[in-house]
């Protein structure tokens, strides 16, 4: 399942092409849902072919819809567009939703397929709502005593002045993002009174929460990805580093999709041992902290020695650039053993959720 209705819709469709390649042809038999700007959910088989040469999948405008079945156990309707009419398709016994941000990666469509009664890989609907909204992980993190970089909340109806931000977090420098996005889509810096209104401007055509957070400085963005398998053993990979170019001054959009020379990812991080194994170490709590299930990639800045946990994804990129299948191939495990791991996960949960509805009847 990929595509969206969020601003990340054409990274998702480029990390959906790259999970096409990586799932073996004779173990899985995948048929591909594509969700378009809209929130059609569309049968897009047609023109993907094996998708192993396409950079991107393509999502047909004019394909037949589909909608599964509450309580059907991955049965689904498809509506064709022609004089065919609806018709049922076999169940699918797992979804594997490649969607990143809102109505994808915030526990909307997880609420849909938990009501569909159908296996799917990642973390469920508290995990995902959690992690995504940055102010609600921020909370958890700091409760539980994990360390964070200092940062406050605002939205349109209640406003926080650039004086009132700069007090608040002890720094004249600041970042200003939407609650709700990741791949850096709409995140900005400001130094000054007129940039933080323009950066705030910036981050309310995303969300209606923006998180404004103190700029530090020296720092190295470190990431890890966790991954739980079938059993629930919870392990977290090699660290890698994300060195942005100059002119681009941080991890931004166009430094990740748009501009092939915008950043050099170093995997393994040159870190030094201790201070890796804190970092796998944190990376592990906050994703038990934040109810992560299957997979996340944690991202933390580093300054000197002093570790901050930034963010957790819980559908991370699955681009050939991104960072969390290369850091488990520096791990050892390769893309399609990674693929298995995450269904095996997947179905071992749905048995035991349905064990134990069966219980409680």
């Amino acid at each position: 399942m990929f595509g969206g209705r969020s601003a990340e819709h054409d990274v998702s469709r480029a990390s959906a092409a790259n999970v096409l390649r990586s799932l073996i042809a004779d173990r899985y038999e995948v048929t591909l849902i594509g969700i378009t700007r809209d929130g059609r959910w569309i049968v897009a088989d047609a023109g993907n072919g094996a998708g192993t040469g396409a950079a991107a999948l393509t999502i047909p405008d004019d394909g037949p819809q589909l909608t599964l079945l509450p309580g059907g156990q991955g049965r689904a309707l498809v509506m064709e567009s022609t004089a065919a009419g609806v018709r049922e398709t076999p169940p699918f016994d797992l979804v594997f939703p490649v969607l990143h941000g809102p109505n994808g990666e915030d526990g909307t469509v997880q609420g849909v397929l938990e009501l569909s009664d159908v296996a799917y890989v990642g973390s469920r609907v508290m995990g995902a709502a959690a992690s995504m909204d940055k102010d609600i992980a921020k909370r958890l993190m700091r409760d539980a005593g994990l360390p964070i970089v200092p940062f406050v909340a605002m939205s349109a109806s209640s406003p926080i002045g650039y004086a009132d931000a700069v007090r608040a977090l002890g720094s004249p420098e600041v970042f200003v993002k939407p609650a709700n996005m990741g791949s850096s889509v709409g995140v900005s810096k400001a130094r000054n009174a007129d940039e933080f209104e323009t950066c705030c401007r910036l981050a309310l055509r995303f969300d209606r929460k923006v998180l404004i957070e103190r700029c530090v400085a020296p720092v190295r963005e470190i990431e890890c990805a966790v991954l739980e398998d079938a059993s629930g053993d919870i392990r977290a990979s090699q660290l890698g580093e994300i060195v942005p170019a100059g002119k681009h001054g941080f991890y931004s959009y166009d430094a990740k999709y748009l501009d092939a020379e915008g950043a050099a990812l170093q995997v393994p991080a040159d870190v030094p041992s201790p201070l890796a194994d804190r970092i796998r170490e944190l990376a592990i709590s906050t994703f038990r902290v934040l109810c992560c299930e299957g997979m996340a990639r944690i991202d933390f800045f580093l300054s000197g020695e002093q570790i901050f946990v930034n963010e957790a994804n819980t559908l991370p990129g699955f681009t050939n650039i991104s960072m969390y299948p290369k850091l488990w191939e520096a791990s050892g495990l390769p893309q399609s053993e990674l693929m298995d791991v995450l269904v095996g996960h997947a179905l071992a949960r749905h048995r035991a959720s349905r064990n134990l509805a069966f219980r409680r009847e």
